[in-house]
Parts: C-alpha cells; structure tokens; sequence
C-alpha cells in the first residue's frame, strides 16, 4: 500500500504506522504541548463529585460517551481499519477521543500505541473548561501560525469542526457563571453558552479525501474547495487550512444539521410559537428544563437562550456545582451528561472491562459502572423523545422532535426503521414488515447466529440512514498511489465474502460508486435519507454540504426553500388486515458493521490486530445492540377494533355508613373474568359519609374471596391491601396485624406485579391527608382537559377533579383525556371513579386512541345518579398487542349544567414477558412513586 506521508516507521510489531501525523492530517487550531497539560479528571472529582449524583457534573459526566470516548470499543476497532487504509489518519481520532492523549503529544505513534492509563479520560473535564471561542472574539486561545482556526478576517469567523479547539494557555477553567465560589482560578465564557460551541468537535471531515480526492469529498452542488492535491505538500496549502472544516471531507454532519435548522434561530421563550406538532418530545423537554431558572425559558442571569446544542444536551438542572458550602444554589446548572442515543456503549464497555478487552481504560470503579448504567437509561430517554408517530387513514406520518437530522452522527451501522406487525380480525400475523430477527452467519466457516434487519431493501416500509461511498475517480487516484487493487470494500453479510474490491470500482463506469465503511476512504454521500429538523435550508444546508441525498426529498424546495421536519409513509395493508402495530426503532451499532470491523481487519497491527475480533465477541455478548422502540402507532382498519364485551363498571350502593378506626371492612364480592387485584379506598372515622369500593373485576375459581380485609388508621386515606392473581394463587400484601401499612410489602407487590407473568399491574394511593378539592369549569369553549401520562399528578386536589359545565350534547373538545405511554403489552386495562358533581343525570363514555389515532368508542352508556356513592367505570381490551402509546378519555354529556367529579384513575396492563419488560417496570416504578399516590379528598 502506497504511504502517503514520508515519515513512516515500523511500530508495534509489523505494521506501518506515523510517528509523525503526515501532513493531510493535520489541522489547525491549539497544537500539542502548547498550552500545557490538561488536568486530570481524579483533581476535578474533588469537588465536583459525591454529593449528588441527580446532578453534580463529575458523575453524570463519567458515565456518558464524551468520558469514554477513549474507551469505546467501535473507535478503536475503527482506528485499527483506518490507520490500514492512511497511515497516520488516526491521529484525527484520537484528537477527539482522547484530549489528555492528544495535547500531551502522545498520539504518535498514531496508532494508539503511545497513549498511556491517564489519557482514558475521553474528552476530558479540562479540555472542555480551558475552550475558547477559535474566532478570538472573547478570550484569546492559543494558536500560533499557520495553525490558526479562523479565515483571519475582521472580524474573524471560526473553524467549528473536527476538534479544531483553540484553548485557553492559563491555569484559570473557563465557564458561563461570574460568581462561581471555586477554589481554583476561574474566568467567565460566553462561548460555553454558544450555539457554536458543540460544533468545534460535533462537525466531522476528513482533511486527507477534502485535500487529495477529486471531488474533495463534498456533494455534488458544494462551492469549490481550495485544497493542493498533491500528497505531502506543506499544512499552508492544504483544505483544512484554506476552508471552513464543513466545505471538505463529509463525515458527519450533525453541527451543520443543527445550524441549517430553524431552531438554532430560535428563543426557547418562544416555545408556543412552534407548529403544534413539535411542542413535544425532546423539544417540550428543553424548554420545560429550561422553566427551572424562573425566567420563561432565559437563562438565570436573564441572558437569552436559544434551542441549542446543550439545550437538549446539557440540559438545565436546580443543584449546586460543587461540594462547598459557599457554592451557590443555581436554577441553571448545565447537567453534565451530554447524553446522545448511543445506550449499547454502556453494555459494551463494561463487558470489555471484566473480560480484560478493554483497549485503554480497563479497571473501572463501582461508580463508574454504576455511572455507565444510568447514562444508558438517559439514552434510552432521549431516544423516546426524538420522534413521533400519526396515523391519517392509511398515511403514517414521522416527526423529527430533534434540531438535527433524524437520526444524526456518523452512520457507523446506526440506523432508524419502521416495523409493522399486521394482523387479520382474530389477531393472526398477516405479515411483518421491517421485520428484526435472527440470521445465520459464516465467520471463518463457522456459522453463528446474529440478529439484523432481514430485509435491507425496506420493502413496504422505510429505513432511516446514510451510505457513505467511494467513487470510481477517487478509486483509480487511490490505485494510482499505490493502494492494491484487491482491498476489500465491502463483503456478503452472510458468507463473509468480499463482494467488491477497489480495483473493480476503478475499472467500474464513469459516475459509478461504491458503498463502504472505509470511512478514511470515502469521498462521497450515495444515499440519506435521514429525516431533516424543523425550517431546514436548503441554501444553508447545501453550503454546509448537509443537503439530504437526493436533494429532491422532503418536500424538494430547493433555493431559497426549507425542507419538511417529517417524512409520510403511505401503508400497504395486506388483504385481511384488521390492525397494525407500528413501531419507530433505533439501533446504534449493526451486525453488518461489526462485521466488516472483523473482516477488513488484516491483522498487520500488532496492537490493533484484535479489536475486529473482540468487537464481533463483546456485540454477540451484550445483546447485538438490540433495536430499541422510539415510538408506537396502532393502525385499524376502517371498521375499527371491536368493543370490549369483557367491559363492566360497578356502582356501590348510595348508602353510607360509619367507619370504626381498626375495624375490619369486608370487600365487595363478585365473580368476573380477568382476574384483577381487588383494591379498596377508606376514611376515617372523623369524616362523615366515607364511603369506599372495590374495582375491577375478580375470579372466584382464582381463589379470591370475599372477605379480604380492609383497615383504616386515623387522620389519612389509605389502601392498606393488595392482591395479585398468578397461576391461581392469592398473595396478600399491605399490612400486618395491627392493621398498619407495610410499606416494604407494598412496593414488593409493585415490583412483583410489574415483572410476573400472567399479572395485572394497578395503582394505588394511600396516606394523604383529608382536604376539599376545587373544581375545573369546563363549560367554556375549547375546555379541554388533559392529564398527562394517564396519571392524576396535574389534577388539583391530590386525586379529585370536579369538572362542571358539560354541554348537553356530546362534544371532543370538552372532555377530560388520559395519556398512558408505553405502560404494557396486551390487555390493557382503564378504570376510573366517577360520581354526578351537580343535581341532574349526567351520561358518560369512554373511548380509546392508539398511538395518536383515532378516537374508538370503548364503555358507554353510564348513568351517573346524584348520589354520593362514588362508581367505577373500567374494562380490559385485548387487542393491545404491542407496547404502544394509549390515550383514554371520559366524555360526559347530559342537561345543561350538569357534571361529574372525576377520582382515582387506574392504568392496569398484563406483563406476560417479565425478561423485556424489565426497564420498563424501572421506569415505572420511578414514575409511580412521584406520581401515583393521590387520595380520594371527598367520602
């Protein structure tokens, strides 16, 4: 293979590798040992960790990809490919991935080789706390000529891109607060607060392919790149010194996604301002965390923010900043996470760490791990938050809720699909599109099992993504230079073949390329289709060469035009289908990636020459990097689902009677299907006209029966019992013999019904104190009410909502909606207390929607009598076969003037596949201890 640079020696073991970055590589910006040695993270922990993990900056750090950047398994099986196919190149990497390494010039040799235990850092605290702005606006970074990180003009515009980082030369940390009461030198930036800031390392290109190749590895319609072309000319005429980092060499492009989007433009104050669909998700989220600092969406200090990179990234939290007394409270305290969608690093990292794989950072601490494990879940978060899902007739509709491409980052097998399950009337499987399951494969002959998306093509359904390619010009420059016609570009998922060599793309037709993950070698972008955020330019973005590809999607506005934030899919139900369940999933690391990392390794590193290896072995272990459910939509056909026929709601008898402290109170009985827990609700004998219920329906042949017990303490409501129905078998939980609430048996019931088969999960509500709830007049126009998650947290009154007013004839928008998203598979069941508020009958309905669907017709015809008897509207539905997005609301509609008082609202759902429901029922759980205890204020 041809060596591009002159300086080349023989280093670790047989393999050729760059004691000195040849010149393609370098860039501008603070060069190694300029600036001094960046601090270690252990000296930060001494104030900024172990005093609150919620929010202090050194955990929530830790455990995020930023912290293990060094430690990645994909980055260093993706050095090992790109120091074979540019000697030298992984010096780029290790800019980024590993700061301390990088500064302290120990990335040479360039493989990786030269980097010692105090460079796992990633990027480390110092390095992001000694940044300057590179357009020497505000403080001055060090850059000395020719490495100067700006087009030097007045004023100077900077090089945000591909670690071009120009840092302060003092002892000082640099930070957005005047009154940081630290005990080391600091200085304000208003850089740390700039839209600009993520870009310096989150715009990624390639200097080498941006200098040498014949396109300069841009698209199609970019302005031209001022670049030498000739192998080893001197840094002051190479494209990364006479351009802006993204004219040249695609990478990735998620700073200039986020710069061409319209939410870069825009003050979270302004949040109401957006269309409607994207006051959601991760964007809601911002702007939410952002109400923390009391300013209507500004920052605390009453400076204007913006939707940007660490809004979402580096999200506002109330907490101090460190462990010192004097430290002040702040209601804007960047959390410290900088969590992306990448939640599989996390398994991969620990299982290389405990089976001695681990390239650089092995030995992790407890709490790095325990670090590691709570990034993963914040991961999973900001997936969940990233998109939507809307169903109009047979049109599925996917919202970008980012400020970048949907999905975003470097497409190293990342990518987002649509699986839908049709099923016929009696729930059969008709077809599945985008199907995810198990293939054979052939390693060195060997078949093993592997788990991908079967269907690669996307037949009836759309897969999210970006091809990064070589062209057959750039294939014959490179052939022309010395690289060998025979190295593989790409091989048969299955066989392991090699399906394509670079000598056949150089001799293919004019115009032709080929699609790789050589991403050192690849000079063109031959598909992205990756959905664009809100108001994305099409002149920005195509100056910024971060068009989608074709240009013609989304709407094709062309100049001066901005593209669509969703894509439109248009359904192709099989005969017979009666309901599709659709699911948005996001997978960060495919097995056809994690192949070619194996394969294309020749193994001519010593030091490199196991990472292919051990990364198809932590992948295999850790669970493939199994898609994860951004989002759920339910297709139905026209007729719609059909009605429960299991539906039933119960009405107490309107008589009250006097509760005895202690006393003994016998529960309802009944003989029903579906064998629910039975539950009760009391009050103290100081409360005239308690009254209490038992919901849901029970199982005689279960064994349950009818005099479980009930007791009641004094001074609060209290559910003080509970019982599951598994294989038959009652349990009892809640209290012991001298009727008081075991506490630690009710959340063993909690966690034993979210996990166990054939079980019903339920809320419950216990020890709030007795007070008068008021009520929502709902009789003006537009009234509707909605409470969120399918819980009551928002309902005034802990648990009652009074809501009078209804109009007489049925209307959609004056009714109270309960959204549950994503609580269980199957059986999904709603139960709700209801009792008439004002004389006169009142009428109500419940209906249910899926997945932002339409809305179906579920109990109806409940008479409300004007009693003081609290009844119980509820059923199960079946056909809720997916994890999915529910919503649930009550319409009342009766005589003017009339209205009801709404109480405690149960979400039950069956769990019956305890191993994939596991994260769930952690969610929940947190969920249900902020949220779910409300009492019944009114007897």
């Amino acid at each position: 293979m041809f060596v591009i640079t002159t300086i080349a020696f023989t280093c670790a073991g047989s393999a050729l590798c760059a004691l000195v970055e040849p010149n393609e590589i370098r860039q501008p910006g603070t060069q190694p040992n300029e600036a001094g040695s960046l601090e270690s993270e252990t000296k930060c922990s001494n104030c900024h960790a172990g005093y609150d993990s919620a929010v202090e900056p050194h955990f929530n750090w830790s455990g995020g990809m930023m912290a293990n950047a060094s430690r990645d398994p994909i980055f260093w099986a993706t050095v090992a490919i790109a120091e074979q196919d540019f000697d030298g190149s992984g010096d780029l990497c290790i800019r980024c991935h590993s700061t301390p390494g990088w500064y302290a010039n120990r990335s040479k040799p360039t493989d990786g080789s030269g980097l010692t235990a105090a460079d796992a850092e990633g990027v480390s605290c110092d390095a992001c706390h000694k940044m300057t702005n590179p357009d020497d606006s505000e403080l001055l970074g060090v850059m000395n000529a020719p490495f100067i990180a700006n087009d030097q003009a007045t004023p100077a515009t900077g090089y945000y891109g591909t670690g071009m980082l120009s840092l302060w030369g003092g002892s000082a940390k640099l930070g957005p607060y005047l009154d940081a009461a630290a005990t080391h030198q600091f200085l304000q930036s208003q850089f740390h607060r700039s839209r600009d800031y993520c870009g310096s390392c989150h715009d990624v290109s390639n200097p080498a392919v941006g200098d040498l190749a014949h396109n300069n590895g841009t698209q199609p319609t970019a302005d031209p790149v001022i670049a030498s072309g000739t192998p080893g000319s001197p840094v002051t005429t190479k494209a990364a010194f006479t351009n802006f980092p993204y004219r040249y060499g695609i990478v990735e492009r998620t700073f200039s996604e986020f710069k061409a989007g319209a939410l870069s433009q825009t003050l979270v104050s302004n949040y109401t301002g957006l269309p409607a669909e994207l006051r959601a998700g991760a964007i809601r989220d911002a702007y939410t965390n952002s109400l923390t600092a009391l300013t209507g969406g500004n920052y605390a200090d009453g400076s204007p923010r913006y939707f940007s990179c660490q809004t979402c990234h580096v999200p506002p939290r109330t907490g101090y900043g460190c462990n010192k007394s004097v430290a002040p409270l702040r209601r804007d305290l960047p959390l410290h996470d900088q969590t992306g969608g990448n939640y599989w690093a996390a398994d991969a990292i620990v299982y290389q760490n405990a089976n001695g794989l681990l390239r650089l950072g092995s030995g992790l601490t407890v709490v790095q791990t325990q670090a590691l494990a709570a990034a993963k879940g914040r991961a999973r978060r900001q997936l969940g938050m990233a998109a939507s899902l809307w169903l109009n007739g047979t049109t599925l509709t996917v919202v970008n809720l980012t400020g970048h491409k949907l999905i975003s980052g470097y497409p190293e097998g990342r990518r987002m699909w649509i699986n839908m399950k049709w099923h016929d009337g009696g729930g059969m499987l008709l077809r599945e599109d985008g199907a995810y399951g198990t293939m054979t494969a052939y390693t060195n002959g060997i078949a093993i099992s592997v788990r991908s998306l079967l269907d690669l093509s996307g037949t009836n359904t759309r897969i999210y993504e970006a091809h990064y390619a070589m062209t057959k010009e750039w294939a014959a420059q490179l052939v022309a230079l010395g690289y060998p016609t025979n190295l593989p570009l790409s091989f048969d998922r299955v066989t392991g073949a090699v399906t394509q060599r670079l000598g056949d793309l150089a001799a293919a037709a004019t115009g032709t390329h080929a699609e790789t993950f050589h991403f050192v070698l690849n000079n063109h972008v031959g598909k992205d289709n990756r959905i664009p955020p809100y108001g994305f330019s099409y002149n920005e973005a195509r100056r910024r060469n971060a068009l989608p590809v074709p240009a013609s999607q989304y709407g094709n506005p062309g100049a001066g035009g901005a593209y669509r934030h969703w894509d439109e899919l248009a359904l192709n139900p099989p005969p017979g289908a009666a309901r599709a369940d659709i699911s948005l999933l996001y997978q960060p690391t495919s097995w056809e990636y994690v192949q070619f990392l194996y394969l294309a390794n020749n193994r001519s590193n010593a030091f490199l020459a196991n990472e292919g290896v051990n990364m198809v072995r932590t992948w295999l272990a850790t669970g493939m990097a199994e898609p994860y459910v951004m989002a759920t939509a339910t297709w139905h056909g026209a007729a719609g689902p059909a009605v429960a026929s299991n539906t039933v709601w119960l009405v107490l008898p309107p008589s009250a009677s006097t509760a005895v402290v202690g006393q003994s109170i016998a529960f309802l009985s009944a003989s029903l299907s579906n064998g629910i827990a039975q539950y009760g609700f009391g009050r103290t004998s100081n409360n005239v006209g308690w009254t209490w219920l038992a919901a849901g329906p029970t199982n005689a042949a279960g064994g349950y029966g009818a005099t479980n017990l009930l007791r009641f303490m004094s001074g609060n409501w209290h559910i003080a019992a509970r019982w599951i129905r598994d294989g038959g078998v009652t349990t009892n939980y809640g209290w012991n013999a001298a009727g008081q609430i075991n506490r630690s048996a009710l959340d063993a019931a909690e966690r034993a019904c979210l996990v166990t088969s054939s079980v019903y999960s339920t809320i419950w509500s216990f020890g709030y104190p007795d007070h008068t709830a008021p009520t929502q007049d709902m009789s003006a126009s537009n009234s509707r009410i909605t409470i969120a998650q399918g819980l009551v947290s928002n309902i005034p009154g802990n648990g009652l909502l009074g809501v009078h007013g209804f109009p007489a004839a049925r209307s959609a928008a004056s009714n109270v909606t309960f959204t549950s998203l994503r609580l269980g598979r199957q059986n999904m069941g709603f139960y709700c207390m209801l009792r008439a508020a004002q004389h006169g009958v009142v009428t109500v309905e419940v209906q249910y929607a899926e997945g932002g669907g339409s809305w179906v017709d579920w109990i109806g015809g409940i008479a409300l009598a004007e009693t003081d008897a609290w009844q119980v509207a509820g059923g199960s539905e079946a056909s809720f076969g997916a994890l999915e997005a529910l919503s649930f609301r009550i319409i009342a509609y009766g005589q003017a003037g009339g209205g009801i008082e709404i109480g405690e609202t149960q979400i039950s759902a069956l769990v019956p596949e305890p191993a994939a429901m596991l994260a769930l029922a952690a969610a929940f759980m947190t969920a249900r201890h902020r949220r779910f205890r409300h009492s019944l204020p009114r007897g």
